[in-house]
């Protein structure tokens, strides 16, 4: 069966789908919506992603996608590890700015659920790592929002001295000056 944990923050979960192993390997779901309905997890999702980051301490965050174009994300790790972060951002909430993370390798085959109102950010533990995660919405630039990834007091067990960056990871807003366009409740 698939083993759902809740997280610090409301509403972000880690889930761990069983594998079936034998000789040849291992088989396992990593997502079945009749399942997952039936678990209360009822996402339609829309659009699959898939990153390689060649180098330990590539850092991807912290991200997020305003209303009305807001996304859910279910991130696993599909070859080698990375620490994955979610943070509160939604306005009036008790954890507002609050984080939580979660180590997710091939290995282990944890996933972490991710919903709206929540910024998103990973950094990678080891060289070629592939990440994959399916989205509630797709991709809509003039929705897309970033928060600087060190603003926000998470202890990112980076791998190396600095993380690599993208220019906009690199270019993004503090957390202090940062506007969320989410409010609990709200994050259509």
């Amino acid at each position: 069966m698939l083993e759902i944990k809740p997280t610090s923050l409301p509403g972000v979960m880690l889930l761990t789908p069983r594998r079936f192993g034998d000789a040849r390997g291992w088989f396992s779901e990593s997502w079945n919506a009749e399942r997952m309905a039936a678990a209360g997890l009822d996402f339609a999702f829309v659009q699959d992603n898939h990153s390689f980051s060649a180098e330990p301490g590539t850092l991807r965050g912290l991200h997020f996608q305003k209303p009305p174009r807001a996304q859910d994300k279910l991130v696993r790790c599909s070859r080698g590890a990375i620490f994955d972060v979610a943070v509160d951002i939604r306005r009036g909430s008790a954890t507002y700015g609050h984080w939580t993370g979660a180590e997710l390798t091939a290995e282990n085959g944890q996933q972490l659920l991710v919903p709206k109102g929540f910024l998103h950010g990973f950094v990678t533990l080891v060289a070629d790592t592939e990440v994959q995660y399916k989205c509630t919405d797709v991709y809509a630039p003039d929705c897309d929002g970033a928060v600087l990834w060190d603003s926000c007091g998470i202890d990112w067990p980076l791998p190396v001295a600095q993380p690599v960056l993208s220019d906009k990871d690199r270019a993004a807003q503090p957390f202090a000056a940062f506007d969320t366009p989410f409010d609990t409740g709200t994050t259509q």
